[in-house]
């Protein structure tokens, strides 16, 4: 089992594909990250990808910045922005107080722009031409949400939340509640279950490692 940091902008296919060439085994993940999210991969390799299954339901810490004052179609910097709207009358206490609205078990809707498949096809695939369908809300739980600074337009978090939970749909949610709008800004995954970021490989020190290893030494 491996704890890897998914850089920004790879793909969490990217990620596998480069982790499978390097140690030339069999590779599977316990959830994707999207390509402009960074952080906490788990990998297992080997006999070790059955234990994948245990390892998706675990729960989920997440830390990063909405941005207000505006939406984009993605939630997030995929697409353009649009629908400028004031926020300065925004206070940090309605801005601390929204965030407790969203604590507990709740029915989210998914973005369009997700891999959730409808008749076979991936939202994002008809979103990325200019189609939307009515998705199914799906039920969640947030334990925590922390407020840990707020440099308007850009609003600070630190989450943790159920399995299936997509931040791009709280940030465009909170943007909601407030009257302004919201996108998501920056997503780093920090936790999954007791795993930490804090353990896990840049995806160069882990190539550099398994060279070493290859090679009978010991990285620097």
């Amino acid at each position: 089992m491996l704890l890897l940091d998914k850089p920004y902008e790879w793909t969490s296919f990217n990620l596998v594909k480069k982790v499978k060439y390097t140690v030339k085994a069999k590779v599977g993940h316990a959830g994707t990250l999207d390509p402009l999210a960074t952080g906490l991969m788990i990998l297992c390799t080997g006999k070790f990808t059955k234990k994948l299954t245990e390892l998706t339901g675990l729960p989920k810490s997440y830390s990063g910045a909405f941005k207000i004052g505006n939406t984009t179609p993605s939630y997030d910097r995929e697409t353009e922005e649009e629908n400028s709207l004031p926020y300065h009358h925004i206070t940090e206490d309605l801005i601390r107080q929204t965030a407790d609205s969203f604590l507990g078990q709740q029915a989210q809707i998914p973005p369009m722009f997700s891999a959730i498949k409808k008749d076979g096809k991936k939202l994002y695939e008809l979103a990325r031409k200019g189609q939307e369908i009515q998705r199914e809300a799906r039920n969640i739980e947030i334990t925590t949400f922390d407020i840990t600074a707020i440099d308007l337009p850009f609003i600070h978090f630190k989450i943790s939340c159920s399995k299936g939970t997509y931040i791009r749909s709280i940030a465009h949610d909170f943007g909601q509640q407030l009257g302004v709008g919201a996108y998501l800004h920056d997503l780093r995954r920090i936790q999954i279950g007791d795993f930490s970021i804090e353990d896990a490989w840049t995806v160069e020190d882990f190539v550099h490692h398994v060279k070493a290893h290859r090679e009978g030494h010991t990285p620097a």
